[in-house]
């Protein structure tokens, strides 16, 4: 059982350093700090059009679904 313990713990080191070691250099990650350019129109929908339409449909969705159990009651 010793064994087997140290074996894992020696394979996930393992590939955590392997996993490190492949950041992408085109992606941005979080040693750039650089800020999200808002000038171009991708990153506004991306980054802001999107989460808010996301949130609004599952309000709306969550609305609906408690109205159906109310009205099944």
């Amino acid at each position: 059982m010793k064994i087997l313990k140290y074996f894992s713990v020696s394979l996930f080191c393992l590939f955590a350093l392997n996993l490190y070691s492949q950041i992408p250099t085109d992606v941005p990650n979080p040693q750039n700090n650089t800020p999200v350019d808002f000038s171009k129109p991708a990153n506004i929908i991306i980054l802001i059009v999107l989460p808010v339409v996301i949130v609004i449909f599952t309000i709306i969705w969550y609305n609906k679904k408690r109205k159906d159990k109310e009205l099944q009651k």
